[in-house]
């Protein structure tokens, strides 16, 4: 059995196929068909060495959830594009149209997909990430951690506004500081 074979059998059709370092959905392709998830698979193993193959889930938007220092930062909803699949939709001729986004304040989100999140994030470390989750009829899935996180104005800091930044930043003092200590301990 080859690889095309088995990530039909084990997630079905149609699938999600990505490189590991994509980013606003950049690399990122969906195979509804045997001939696209080959196609696909070729094209973007021109450009990286592996492909990470995901299950489609189908839904209105994505949940992201922003974890620092092993706790929940922010919330947000990244809505997809008007009758498309992800959030940001790339035309051929290099424009793109983007989905609405709505920060959501933390008391608001449904448990499950905060638990999760920071769950998943933890795992990795205590830095700064923003977790990427679906929901679906009262089911939580991963879909990825980012390590690096995107935090726009008016966006990620709508409700916490300057107080996101002072925190983070806090949090990054308070790292430089503890490694400074060990350093002078030696």
């Amino acid at each position: 059995m080859n690889s095309r074979e088995q990530v039909e059998e084990a997630l079905g059709l149609p699938c999600i196929l990505k490189k590991p370092d994509s980013s606003f959905s950049q690399g990122v392709s969906k195979a509804t068909t045997s001939g696209e998830l080959l196609h696909y698979g070729r094209e973007l193993l021109n450009d990286s060495e592996l492909i990470i193959a995901q299950q489609f889930l189908p839904s209105a938007f994505d949940w992201r959830i922003g974890v620092l220092d092993k706790k929940p930062l922010f919330a947000c909803k990244y809505f997809m594009v008007n009758n498309h699949w992800q959030i940001i939709q790339r035309a051929s001729d290099g424009t793109k149209k983007e989905g609405t986004s709505e920060n959501i304040r933390l008391e608001e989100v449904p448990a499950k997909v905060l638990s999760t999140a920071v769950k998943a994030a933890n795992l990795i470390g205590n830095g700064l990430y923003g977790v990427d989750l679906k929901e679906i009829n009262n089911k939580v899935y991963l879909i990825e951690i980012n390590d690096n996180p995107n935090i726009d104005a008016g966006i990620e800091d709508a409700y916490l506004k300057d107080e996101l930044y002072s925190i983070i930043m806090a949090s990054f003092l308070a790292r430089i500081e503890r490694r400074k200590r060990l350093h002078d301990q030696e």
